[in-house]
């Protein structure tokens, strides 16, 4: 099948390389070079590697592969390919992702908003020229027509020098790129929209108001911003007006601050108080209760599974939609809660919401693959999940690890072991698969350590109590007994 990266299409069949001018000019050794290093994203292709499939049965001097690794890196970003001494190469570029069949239709307009400059020549009011920028991401995420870059992804290029070579690393057509000053009760925003394969620029604006008028800015470049995508794109668009979140603007600004802190799963918890104190100063602050919810369902996964955790979170979710039926992160905290207490169908009408209300956020669309796989619908699950790494190229971690679980829901066992081997850590949800992929595949030693491993996490938990906490939540009761049988049986070679 056919691979994209960045803005590139590998077409092996055709043994052609398209890139955003068009066909890109290889020999057949680079070809197989750059089709061998695709292949293993992330790991070190060893030199004599190359030379067995590249050059078989042939004695090929070394300067002869550093030539075709030099073309390569002549005719795509440099930094995609890293020599790696004394071992070999390695591809770092935006992640390789199984290119579905081209349509008839023109695809959709792809594009990355990039964080604002903070101009205030403060450090400490970087959390308000982000917040914005993620405001604007948030609501142009909004848009089906349109493929929007998440934060985490787009927010590695923080003041990027070369447009151009953002979007091929990003795989997108379009970038906004802006800055903030913030004096007092003033703010002053410029923001500019730029065909990153031309370098044209398309639209721009300044803006210099009082700070109650900044959901007005936001508005307004989010409906700027779309109707000239939908313009160069000739696609239809309908503008989508949103009501002011909040009237305080202290509110606002511990709002942006949590912002900062959700997003990362190791400092979720951290936006907490922030938001709290938010709530407190606004209770009608809807965004801030359904951010709430989504911090507070995750500590499900801090300690050992407690579902009771779930109750405050639906409570806070509740309150967030019926301030305002739209907000999708009170959706999306919903389903996940549901999802996790085994109310299925519940669970995907919240979490379809969620998705119709916002389909570029990847988080909802991890989520959703999530419930796709706990149902027993692992294919569409994977095409979700691949969906959520095209809007964040840049994560790090969780796509690996529901990958693999859904691959192994899927049987696809050897795929999901290479799919936890990208990991530097492998959680204790992902260690009960991992026996279950060895123990399927005949590798019971391995199956051993991993199991090793996971009870070692758990030592006061039998195996049954661990496979309940980490892997019993599919519809299906046959699969959980089957990996508990799989477990024992592991644990009884000991």
């Amino acid at each position: 099948m056919d691979l994209e990266f960045g803005n590139y299409r590998l077409k092996r069949a055709e043994r052609l390389l398209l890139g955003p001018q068009g066909p890109v000019e290889l020999s057949a050794r680079s070809f197989d070079i750059l089709a061998m290093l695709l292949e293993k994203p992330d790991e070190v292709i060893g030199k004599s590697e190359l030379f067995d499939v590249v050059w078989p049965g042939l004695v090929v001097e070394e300067n002869t592969l550093q030539v075709h690794v030099s073309a390569l890196r002549k005719l795509l970003p440099a930094e995609m390919i890293v020599t790696v001494h004394g071992r070999g190469y390695k591809y770092a570029g935006p992640r390789p992702l199984t290119a579905a069949a081209e349509a008839a239709a023109p695809s959709r307009p792809s594009i990355a908003i990039l964080p604002f400059d903070n101009m205030s020549g403060d450090p400490e009011q970087d959390y308000f020229s982000d917040g914005i920028t993620e405001g604007i991401i948030t609501e142009l995420g909004k848009f089906k027509e349109f493929l929007v870059i998440a934060r985490n992804s787009s927010f590695k290029f923080r003041k990027a020098n070369d447009l151009a070579e953002v979007a091929r690393n990003l795989g997108v057509q379009y970038v906004v790129e802006g800055s903030v000053r913030k004096i007092g009760n003033r703010v002053r925003i410029s923001v500019q929209l730029t065909d990153a394969s031309s370098m044209a620029h398309i639209w721009g604006e300044h803006y210099d108001r009082e700070l109650d008028d900044i959901f007005a800015i936001q508005d307004e470049i989010t409906h700027m911003t779309a109707t000239r995508l939908a313009r160069q794109a000739r696609t239809a668009f309908v503008s989508r007006a949103r009501g002011r979140p909040t009237s305080n603007m202290t509110a606002y600004e511990l709002y942006l601050r949590a912002l900062q802190l959700a997003p990362v799963y190791d400092t979720s918890h951290e936006a907490e108080p922030f938001l709290r104190q938010a709530i407190k100063l606004d209770p009608e602050f809807a965004a801030a209760h359904a951010m709430l919810s989504v911090v507070q369902s995750i500590k499900f996964f801090w300690v050992f599974y407690n579902p009771g955790l779930f109750q405050p979170a639906l409570e806070i979710a509740r309150t967030a939609l019926q301030l305002d039926p739209d907000e999708a992160y009170g959706h999306l905290a919903t389903g996940l809660a549901l999802l996790y207490l085994r109310q299925f169908r519940q669970s995907e009408l919240s979490l379809d919401r969620a998705l119709s209300l916002n389909p570029n956020d990847p988080f909802i669309l991890t989520v959703h693959a999530l419930l796709l796989n706990f149902t027993n619908r692992p294919d569409e699950a994977l095409e979700e999940i691949t969906e959520a790494q095209r809007r964040d190229p840049y994560a790090v971690g969780w796509y690996e690890d529901f990958c693999g679980i859904i691959l192994t829901t899927a049987g696809r066992y050897r795929e999901a072991i290479a799919s936890y081997g990208k990991m530097a850590t492998v959680p204790s949800w992902s260690l009960a698969r991992l026996v279950v992929c060895h123990a399927e595949l005949g590798e019971i030693e391995p199956a051993r350590d991993a199991l090793a491993k996971l009870k070692a996490l758990w030592p006061e938990r039998s195996v049954d109590e661990i496979v309940v906490s980490e892997v019993d939540y599919y519809e299906d009761p046959d699969v959980c007994s089957r990996y508990r049988a799989i477990l024992r049986r592991i644990d009884g070679l000991e």
